[in-house]
């Protein structure tokens, strides 16, 4: 079985340290990826702390995962000896449930199984994540990646990418439309950003004026303060598509009052509490409240060559993985542009 080294929880309230394990073996249609690079998703800090009560330990955590193919099954047609892979937020789901069938396997009706913390259905061993030297996974769950895109920064779309690439597609966001985003963190760069290349008019949300000038460079065509009622005024019912990121507690309202009649917000941030709304913000103008999460292994590496065409990356700041415990303290500070990437060759 290949040796793996990694880092782990051990339980709730420990920190991160240095963790062996074995993977198996890839099967037939399985490939074993030497991990260069692992994104650090506000989600791994949940898991690893427990904080939405399905962790399991000892936790390897780590779903945004770039790396280079070391060996691969017999029946393996997708990838060769030392192509560059990416390994996302699920490795493996029934396969043939409808959501399945149509590429959605995020939705499998048995539920997906995710990169750690999971139930392998392979060997009923639980799944250890992208914090470790290696994966293996079936090819349908890993994909390509553009030759011309920097590795390190191209692991949060795994995550942060696919999170903003598919409700912005789902909901048909393009030229002519007005869209906001709430938040400007890991995921909200990227949904400005790729807001921005789908020709809408594309307006950051903020809380923090201090934001305004990364935002105009990231493809904001405006700033808007949320806190300033007047400046919130002057964009009243003219959006077309608001895309929620916010992952700490905040009201609804002051968003939906932003939106056009049969307008939509779309929540992908997961606050610890769950919203309140008026129902009268929703029947006033006819306006929805949705919810999505990352996408199918189709759309995900749809999403990848769309940034590879585009150039569209995320922004990085490279850590070695003994700065994870560092790291994950200064994600509750929002002390980072835009999302920390673990350099893996510093397990070595």
């Amino acid at each position: 079985m290949p040796q793996s080294k990694g880092y782990a929880a051990t339980d709730p309230k420990s920190s991160l340290g240095p963790f062996n394990f074995n993977r198996r073996e890839p099967g037939p249609t399985e490939i074993a990826v030497e991990i260069l690079y692992c994104g650090v998703c506000h989600s791994d800090l949940h898991m690893a702390r427990n904080e939405w009560g399905q962790s399991i330990y000892p936790m390897v955590p780590g779903h945004e995962i770039v790396g280079r193919v070391a060996a691969l099954g017999k029946d393996v047609k997708k990838f060769r000896a030392g192509d560059t892979a990416a390994i996302g937020v699920i490795v493996d789901s029934c396969r043939h449930c409808a959501p399945c069938n149509r590429g959605e396997e995020h939705f499998c009706l048995e539920g997906s199984t995710l990169t750690y913390a999971a139930k392998d259905r392979v060997d009923g061993s639980i799944t250890m994540g992208g914090y470790s030297n290696n994966y293996v996974v079936d090819e349908r769950f890993a994909h390509t990646v553009p030759a011309n895109l920097d590795l390190a920064a191209v692991a949060p779309l795994l995550c942060a990418g696919i999170t903003t690439y598919s409700p912005l597609r789902h909901w048909k966001v393009g030229p002519g439309k007005k869209v906001g985003i709430v938040g400007l963190g890991g995921l909200g760069h990227m949904g400005l950003k790729f807001a921005h290349s789908f020709g809408a008019r594309t307006v950051q949300l903020t809380t923090s004026l201090k934001k305004k000038d990364d935002a105009i460079k990231l493809g904001a065509d405006d700033v808007v303060v949320s806190t300033d009622e007047a400046a919130m005024m002057n964009h009243a019912g003219s959006f077309d598509f608001i895309l929620d990121t916010a992952s700490a507690p905040h009201a609804l309202e002051p968003y939906l009052s932003l939106l056009k009649q049969d307008g939509t917000i779309t929540l992908v941030g997961l606050p610890e509490k769950p919203p309140a709304v008026s129902v009268f913000s929703l029947i006033s103008r006819r306006a929805s409240i949705a919810g999505s999460m990352i996408g199918g292994m189709p759309e995900t590496q749809q999403m990848l060559d769309y940034c590879g065409q585009k150039n569209i990356t995320a922004e990085v700041e490279v850590i070695p993985i003994q700065k994870i415990n560092e790291a994950f303290e200064r994600m509750l500070k929002q002390d980072v542009k835009y999302r920390f990437v673990i350099d893996m060759s510093s397990l070595k």
